[in-house]
């Protein structure tokens, strides 16, 4: 099978890449570097050209909802109209658990990147996944002050990337299911303990301080909005075994 990678050269996308890889698929990277332009279209029509499936994982650093519903709809709606267009036969889309019930910016432009896809003409299959493993090293520089890196108190069921890789590939293969279940980790944790945890490992030297964000984020990062309501499927790796990996 042929399938396109949107923004395969990212954390999860480069995993995609290499799990489809090892299943024998012909895989196709769309970015800038590969000549393809997401944001403008420019170059999909070529790339997409005997493409199967377009896995889309791509992300923006942006957490202004202008800027984020820009982003995600531009890039949502280009890849759904040449799909189309080549007869794409699905459209396979990684998104986050509990963004509907969290307000932020870049899940307002998540939310329009579900809502295109779920409009759209081309066949599809959504999966909402909890924070990466990743996610907790990434936060140590959220908020740099001299050695204290101040991250945010949040409760959060991670899950190694390349499991999420892995269960995206699943769906290619699968076939167009529309919204599947949740995908999360093993277990629930505190966001800071985890980082914590990255500092003593990587030795980064780190001194980390939870905070409480205020307003409706910060209590709905804090109240586990963003880790699953209901049994689906798990990850099997925990944050401790991913870690020393």
């Amino acid at each position: 099978m042929r399938i396109a990678v949107a923004g395969g050269t990212g954390v999860v996308g480069r995993l995609v890449v290499l799990e489809a890889g090892a299943r024998g698929h012909q895989v196709v990277v769309l970015a800038r570097s590969t000549g393809t332009d997401l944001t403008t279209g420019e170059g999909l029509a070529d790339a997409l050209t005997g493409v199967h499936a377009v896995v889309d994982v791509v992300s923006t650093r942006t957490q202004r909802k202008e800027a984020a519903r820009e982003f995600f709809g531009s890039v949502t709606s280009n890849l759904l109209a040449a799909e189309s267009d080549a007869g794409v036969g699905q459209h396979v889309v990684l998104s986050i658990v509990g963004i509907d019930l969290v307000p932020s910016g870049y899940y307002e432009g998540k939310l329009l990147q579900e809502e295109l896809t779920a409009a759209g003409t081309v066949p599809w299959s959504l999966l909402r996944a909890t924070q990466f493993h990743e996610f907790a090293e990434q936060a140590l520089g959220f908020a740099a002050l001299g050695p204290f890196s101040l991250v945010p108190r949040m409760t959060t069921q991670p899950i190694a990337a390349f499991e999420v890789a892995a269960a995206l590939v699943d769906l290619v293969e699968q076939g167009p299911q529309g919204r599947v279940p949740d995908l999360a980790g093993p277990e629930k944790r505190e966001l800071s303990d985890l980082c914590r945890l990255v500092n003593h490992e990587r030795r980064l030297g780190r001194r980390v301080v939870g905070v409480r964000v205020p307003g409706a984020w910060g209590r709905g990062m804090r109240s586990g909005a963003l880790t699953p309501a209901y049994a689906g499927p798990r990850g099997t790796w925990t944050f401790e075994k991913w870690l020393t990996r």
